[in-house]
């Protein structure tokens, strides 16, 4: 009797969308190149919405300026018209239209993003590579996309997870000890997907919020404007020495860093360039807010890797509270999983109830718990 071998995973089959013929060759040979299948080519908007439809494919890559029918377009006919929808990883170019539609795409349920300019120059298709390799690789493990963002609410349901990981350590919650004068938020993958409903939740805020949400250059401004849009809230795009007013959502420039310091009757943006793998880097941020603030609070939300994890090291040892996003809620849970692992994370909440809390914690009438008496 022969033994019985596990079959190996079916190859992700994938639809790329693109006008430039040189763009879709190029795309091909890194998708095939990681061991997935192309099975069409779309010059157009409505080109894709056609092969979506008979092809079925898992992925779709998507360029966002095309004639016809841009990708933000597609993208919307695309995930009406099928469920589950297909994974959706918008490319996009350093244009405003262009970051503009790819910041609404991913806030209305495109999972991820790739940048790229328009003069195909070698260390571009490089980049474009690097990105797309490792976004593919991701996406091609995970058994869904999650579902498209419905319309912002602070009491919307969360979203479906993909791929959840159930977290086993216990948190123990932790409040801060007189009402909270900054918050500190870090996010990566899925983040304009949710940022809109969680900052309704958290309206009125009686504190400065502050924003590390990985992106690159360019493409914060277009979140930023969004935001504001979506919510009625003070959402901006921060600049050096911006003051810190409570009530205020700042969201760090991408490509670069952040750090919060002391100014005149209260804070300040600082602009900076930090090594880290990622940008604007989490850790940064929560390390300055914990070195400043009296009584900061940090949130830690959907993302890949750990980062925000170490910077949340210095609200431990102060003993100031550090909420997570319920990983079961995250498009990736890579970044609140890691923070409840390393046992930084005091609780672990849907978005909603994260932004109650902070409304508590930031108001004039916060009252601390009165367990936190027993607080050496």
């Amino acid at each position: 009797m022969s033994a019985a071998f596990p079959s190996a995973p079916p190859r992700r089959r994938v639809l790329v969308v693109d006008d430039s013929t040189f763009m879709r060759i190029a795309l091909r040979r890194i998708i095939e190149g990681n061991g997935m299948t192309v099975v069409g080519e779309a010059r157009n908007g409505r080109e894709a919405v056609e092969l979506a439809r008979d092809l079925k494919p898992d992925i779709i890559t998507m360029d966002v300026e095309m004639p016809e029918l841009d990708g933000l377009g597609a993208m919307k006919q695309i995930i009406a018209e099928r469920r589950p929808a297909p994974i959706m990883i918008m490319v996009s170019g350093h244009t405003q239209r262009g970051t503009e539609a790819t910041i609404k795409a991913l806030s209305l349920g495109a999972v991820d993003f790739v940048s790229k300019s328009s003069s195909f120059a070698a260390e571009d298709l490089g980049h474009v590579d690097s990105e797309l390799k490792e976004k593919l690789r991701y996406w091609a493990g995970q058994a869904a996309p999650p579902p498209a963002r419905p319309v912002a609410s602070p009491a919307a349901a969360p979203a479906r997870a993909v791929a959840p990981i159930e977290a086993k350590p216990i948190l123990r919650p932790r409040a801060p000890r007189g009402q909270a004068d900054l918050v500190v938020v870090g996010c990566s993958t899925g983040g304009p997907q949710m940022l809109a409903g969680f900052l309704a939740s958290a309206a009125p805020l009686g504190a400065p919020m502050v924003i590390a949400q990985h992106m690159p250059a360019m493409f914060t401004t277009s979140l930023a404007n969004l935001l504001r849009s979506d919510t009625g809230l003070d959402v901006r795009e921060g600049t050096h020495r911006m003051p810190l007013t409570p009530g205020s959502v700042t969201i760090i420039p991408g490509g670069g860093d952040g750090i919060v310091a002391r100014a005149a009757g209260g804070f300040e943006l600082r602009l900076t360039n930090h090594e880290a793998l990622v940008h604007p880097c989490a850790d940064l941020l929560f390390e300055t807010a914990a070195m400043v603030a009296r009584n900061p609070v940090a949130v830690i939300m959907t993302g890949m890797g750990n980062d925000g994890t170490k910077g949340a090291q210095q609200f431990l040892r102060r003993r100031l509270p550090v909420l997570v996003q319920d990983p079961k809620t995250c498009v990736v849970a890579g970044m609140p999983t890691a923070a409840i692992e390393a046992g930084v994370a005091s609780e672990s909440l849907v978005p909603a109830s994260i932004g109650q809390k902070l409304v508590l914690w930031t108001s004039a009438g916060y009252i601390p718990w009165a367990e936190l008496a027993e607080t050496p």
